[in-house]
């Protein structure tokens, strides 16, 4: 490798590292863990050591190391000391479903590959990596449902997210506009999950209502949508497990809420 094309790839991986980082967290629901291998992928790059296919798009290129990493470790679904209470009641759902379809679906849906480049970055074919997916929203939707506490001050985008969460199953304690307002709907109606903006009406954080009710209620999964997610995903401290940027997609909530469902233990972030 030489020194320019050595820079040319640092770059690269560096404008997607966020993106990155946001898929070994929704892999392994921790942070600790996710990092862990997203920070094997970069050290084996930058070493020579892992077969950086410069041919690709730099984002496949990126995720198809880090896959092979992720697949030679055995894909584990969470650490052992991570793995309690909540947390291992979400694991042992893990261990039911089909080998690689989370991967495929989280590829596929949270960071929009397409199915051929589903494919390239897991080593199947693209007609393998679409019934990996199909296979994968089948096993959630059997698997989970409960209710969703909404926490949005867009009506247009409350009510479209309420429309997706109730068609998978799931039943909704209400919205709330507010830091105020999401803590009174949380002591009045307790929910399983927890959809969040960051921004809300009347310039609160939705950082702050979730790590409220945490505080108050106990742990949950959550699920942040923002504008801005390469905000979030510095890696200067903690950060939310699940990240859906805005404008999204109903694939990539349904995902994403099928994917929080199953990991039940969620660090929140600090506002």
């Amino acid at each position: 490798m030489t020194a320019q094309s050595g820079e040319l790839i640092a770059s690269q991986i560096g404008a997607n590292l966020p993106h990155l980082r946001r898929y070994a967290r929704a892999l392994t629901g921790s942070q600790s863990s996710g990092d862990k291998y997203a920070l094997a992928s970069l050290e084996a790059i930058l070493a020579g050591e892992a077969d950086y296919d410069s041919g690709l798009p730099a984002k496949v290129a990126l995720f198809r190391v880090f896959h092979a990493i992720w697949s030679s470790s055995g894909a584990p679904s969470g650490e052992t000391e991570e793995d309690t209470g909540l947390a291992a009641k979400a694991q042992e759902h893990l261990r039911r479903l089909t080998p690689n379809t989370r991967e495929a679906l989280l590829l596929h849906t949270i960071e929009e590959f397409s199915a051929a480049d589903t494919g390239t970055i897991m080593g199947v074919s693209a007609s393998e990596a679409s019934e990996l997916i199909s296979i994968a929203y089948e096993e959630m939707s059997r698997a989970t449902s409960g209710r969703v506490m909404i926490i949005e001050d867009e009506a247009v985008i409350a009510l479209d997210l309420e429309a997706i969460v109730t068609g998978m199953g799931h039943s909704v304690t209400g919205i709330a506009r507010t830091e105020a307002g999401a803590m009174d709907l949380a002591a009045k109606a307790p929910a399983d999950l927890i959809l969040s903006d960051i921004q809300l009406a009347d310039n609160s954080s939705g950082i702050d209502a979730v790590n409220g009710i945490l505080a108050k209620h106990g742990e949950r999964p959550v699920i942040f949508i923002t504008a801005f997610p390469e905000r979030l995903l510095t890696g200067e401290g903690p950060e939310p497990a699940f990240l859906i940027s805005k404008p999204y997609t109903e694939e990539q909530v349904r995902s994403a809420v099928s994917q929080a469902m199953f990991f039940s233990s969620t660090e929140t972030l600090k506002a």
